[in-house]
């Protein structure tokens, strides 16, 4: 990402997943431009943090019904850019966005008022303490390609919310519906709050060099390693929401019908380009011998890649380098003796693929250890939950697991033993879109919280207001004397829980009307 050997191309090329041809072509910004949309956001940025809570959440609900209006475009686009079939770009981009918009516009100033501070008047006479929690100034949010609106919004929205200006930088991969969403918030929002900054992925380390307050990255752990160490040789702050390799673990009292289904979608959806993608299927003894013929049989029922986005259930991957690495791991697993049970092979003219299920893998196939960002699901065996539980937690990442049982009691007491940030019972992965629970995980999926409050702190900093009366003395101030030294040896006796609070007082008020020496 800091590579400034080769020059960075002079355009972004927007290209078709479904055909592999060009859709339209954008001018890319240059380091110089990264510099300058840094220098507005700073310049915008007092203004826009003056103004209250209520304000801003009224200009971002504005923001949200232009969204909702533009909505059919916006899945059109998606579509046509991103290989979102309709009904997955409603759900995954649409619908749950109009919900965060209005959960950061009204939920903001509550979750960020201030904060009074019990002081013991005995141990601080005179004093009161405030922390306010202040915005951080810019907030650099580099985003990812597989969900563009979904994954911008739940950054950009509480970033705005807490007072900071926003530099954002869309993936290039994704660069037209980045644009669209910049032309919803354009029509509401004061000038520079919100600076676009289009550009290819190695010119995106120029946001931070240019001194922004905290990063929000979304993309690779490759990627996300050099923004946190950028980050820190200007101590800045960042959040990384990284990879995943989430399993699923199947019970056997599970319901098959519900798992057979959650499932097949959670593995399957937005071809498997989703950091929480089921990438880990494990099945516990007892699980009966129909259950993986019916995934199998209904996975082969998904219309993949057939009659363009309003045709598919499943559409093409993004980029020709996902696809050729999904291939790779397909290889390397058959090579191992892994068993194909469906799929494996390219569809239609662009970058399609069919989902693909492999039986019999083992540790040292890559499909079991490396993110595969994929329609791609491995399957192994577990001889009872313990080993399942170990299986699910040898890995280098930990965004979300999932248990499928008709125990939700036993499930309930599962679930702390797993290594990851978010535990679904009976479900998978939908619930990066509910912005008032927290989303992020443990190991190489990052560091920080997306949604709910948790993430906020993320855009702010405390700031402590501590108001002391205007006149005496204080004990620990000149001349250091008998008097001052006395106090805080009785002071030691007295915070050591053995008594001795009358004497305290009388020694800080004879401490409170001593005076320097002139």
């Amino acid at each position: 990402m800091t590579d400034t050997s080769n020059p960075a191309p002079a355009e972004i090329r927007c290209l078709d997943p479904w055909t592999g041809h060009e859709l339209e072509s954008m001018p890319a910004g240059t380091r110089e431009d990264a510099a300058s949309a840094v220098r507005r956001a700073r310049e915008a940025q007092p203004a826009w943090a003056a103004r209250s809570f209520e304000e801003r959440g009224r200009l971002l609900l504005g923001v949200r019904d232009t969204f909702a209006e533009r909505a059919e475009t916006l899945v059109e686009l998606l579509g046509r850019e991103n290989g979102k079939p309709p009904v997955e770009a409603w759900f995954a981009e649409i619908v749950p966005n109009l919900d965060l918009f209005t959960y950061w516009a009204k939920r903001t100033g509550k979750l960020l008022r201030d904060e009074k501070v019990g002081l013991d008047p005995t141990k601080y006479p005179g004093k009161k303490a405030l922390v306010h929690q202040v915005p951080k100034g810019i907030v650099a949010v580099i985003s990812a390609w597989n969900y563009p609106v979904a994954i911008s919004l739940r950054a950009i929205v509480p970033a705005l919310m807490a007072g900071n200006t926003v530099v954002f930088k869309p993936s290039s991969d994704a660069a037209l519906v980045g644009r669209a969403l910049v032309e919803c918030f354009s029509r509401h929002l004061p000038k520079d709050v919100l600076v676009p900054f289009y550009a290819p992925g190695a010119v995106g380390s120029a946001i931070v060099e240019a001194g922004v307050d905290h990063v929000a990255f979304i993309g690779s752990v490759e990627v996300g390693r050099e923004v946190a160490a950028l980050a820190a040789r200007r101590f800045v702050s960042c959040s990384l929401e990284l990879g995943g390799k989430d399993a699923a673990i199947v019970l056997p009292d599970a319901d098959p019908d519900r798992a057979v289904e959650g499932i097949a979608w959670g593995a399957f959806t937005n071809a498997g380009q989703n950091c929480a993608s089921i990438e880990r299927l494990i099945l516990v003894e007892g699980v009966g011998d129909a259950f993986l013929p019916r995934l199998v049989e209904r996975v082969k029922s998904l219309r993949a890649v057939v009659d363009g986005p309003a045709g598919s259930d499943v559409g093409p991957l993004r980029t020709a380098g996902q696809l050729a690495a999904v291939e790779a791991q397909v290889q390397d697993a058959l090579a191992r003796r892994a068993k194909l049970l469906c799929g494996g092979e390219r569809l239609g003219d662009g970058f399609g693929y069919a989902p693909t299920i492999l039986d019999d893998v083992t540790d040292e196939m890559a499909v079991w250890n490396e993110e595969t960002f994929g329609p791609l699901l491995p399957v192994r065996r577990a001889a009872n939950v313990e080993e399942a539980l170990e299986l699910a937690n040898r890995n280098r990442y930990g965004l979300t697991n999932s248990l499928w049982t008709s125990d939700p009691a036993r499930a309930r007491e599962l679930a702390p033993r797993l290594r990851c940030g978010v535990v679904t019972v009976n479900n998978h992965a939908f619930t990066a879109s509910m912005p008032f629970v927290p989303w992020g995980g443990v190991g190489e999926t990052g560091m920080g919280s997306t949604n709910s409050h948790h993430a906020l702190r993320e855009y702010v900093r405390p700031q402590l207001v501590l108001t002391d009366r205007p006149t005496g003395h204080e004990a620990w101030w000149y001349p250091y004397d008998a008097t001052n030294l006395e106090l805080a040896k009785v002071l030691r006796r007295f915070l050591s829980g053995k008594g001795g609070m009358l004497k305290v007082l009388g020694l800080m008020r004879r401490a409170s009307r001593r005076r320097s020496a002139p």
